[in-house]
Parts: C-alpha cells; structure tokens; sequence
C-alpha cells in the first residue's frame, strides 16, 4: 500500500472516531490489566460481565489474592478458559504485590513476566495506560491489517511490526482501537460490510461483495490451547 494511501485510510478512521477507546470497562490500570488478560478467546462483552460482579468485590492485587483461585472462580464462569484464568488472575496479582510494589509495570519485560500477560496485553497496556505508541495485534487487527494490504504478515508480530513501521506518526497512538474496532464490526471475519465501509476504495482485499473465504490465522491452533494474551 502506498504510503498516501496508509494515510488517507488512518484519516478517514481518525475523522470517523476522533477519540476511540477501548470496550473493556474498566476504572484503574490495575482492572484494565485484569480485563484485558481475561479478554483472551473470549468477548469482551463476556468480561465485562464477569468484571462487573468481580470488581465491586475484589479490584486490586491485595483482594484478589486474599480471595483465592476458587473464590475468583465462580465470578469467571462467563469467560472462556475461566479455570486457567482464574490462577493466572491469582498468581499475576500476587507477582505485582510481591515484585512490583501492588503497582502495574511500565516496563515491557515486566508485563510479560506476569502469569497469563503475553505481548498482546503487554501493548495494551503501555499503550491506554502509560501512552507509549504500541499496537496490540488480535485477530481483528491481523485480519484488517492483511486484508487491506495496510501491513500484510504471516503472523501477529510480523503484522506488528509492519505497522509499527508505516503507520503515520500522527495516527501511532489510536490505531490500534481504529482497526480493531474497524474489524471487529465492519471488516467482520465471515461477512465483511464492504459495500458500506468507508475504506472501500483504498482496501486491497480481492473478494469485495462476495463472502471471505475461510482461513486459519498463523498460530491458531496453538493459541487455543493456551490463555495468555
């Protein structure tokens, strides 16, 4: 893609949403970490619906751990992976009181220390929470990314790393929740809206009109069989 092109198409998404921000809810970094590793394989619709009843009664690394995995369990249930989640929910509460302070890590190696944060979560966070430029890519972004042609790659990092290099200073710091959200409710996995969005006419993807084919993102398969985000 043309680099007037990667412009224009971060434009039209900037002016469409000048302020976006994330679906989870949440009222601390400490809950945004909490919702955000819980968020893997799984809605944030779901999460949200667990965090509403957790957090009123457990929002921070001391409550959580005085709780325990089995007393996290049952507010969890709604959540995909929910067993698993529910011990790296404990354990990563009690690394940040043990190692950290009762404090989230700014530093990148840090978070992806944390039981149940990979790198995905990791740049959520530096991103919302300390402002650093990061983009986080899940399935919605690999797929708008490739699709697009914006940063086309044959895994996750790779397309992070594509759009870490030609995405438009300007555009940096919201382009995450842009085309995530852009995926997640227009350039949709099964049937993509493209006879109403708005990047129609800058997009690449071949198949404009017609269903999207099937395909299997790089790492799929081994993704399910573990949580972290």
């Amino acid at each position: 893609m043309h680099p007037a092109t990667r412009h224009a198409l971060y434009r039209r998404l900037r002016d469409a949403n000048p302020h976006p921000r994330s679906e989870l809810e949440y009222s601390s970094p400490f809950e945004l970490l909490v919702a955000v590793m819980l968020s893997a394989h799984t809605t944030d619709k779901s999460v949200n619906a667990a965090t509403r009843k957790l957090f009123p009664v457990a929002n921070t690394p001391g409550a959580l751990v005085a709780l325990g995995v089995e007393g996290v369990k049952p507010y969890l249930r709604t959540v995909g992976l929910y067993n698993a989640k529910s011990n790296h929910l404990i354990g990563l509460s009690r690394q940040i009181l043990e190692r950290h302070g009762g404090q989230v890590p700014r530093e990148r190696t840090a978070l992806e220390a944390l039981p149940g944060v990979g790198r995905k979560t990791a740049n959520i966070i530096l991103n919302i929470v300390f402002g650093e430029a990061e983009i986080a890519v899940d399935t919605h972004i690999f797929r708008v990314a490739n699709r697009t042609g914006l940063a086309p790659g044959r895994t996750p990092l790779a397309v992070e790393q594509a759009l870490r290099r030609n995405t438009p200073e300007p555009f940096r710091y919201d382009a995450h929740h842009w085309l995530l959200l852009h995926g997640r409710y227009v350039c949709t996995a099964r049937a993509p809206q493209c006879a109403t969005c708005i990047l129609a006419d800058l997009c690449e993807y071949p198949h404009k009109g017609a269903a999207a084919p099937v395909t299997r993102r790089a790492g799929t398969r081994a993704g399910r069989r573990r949580s972290t985000a």
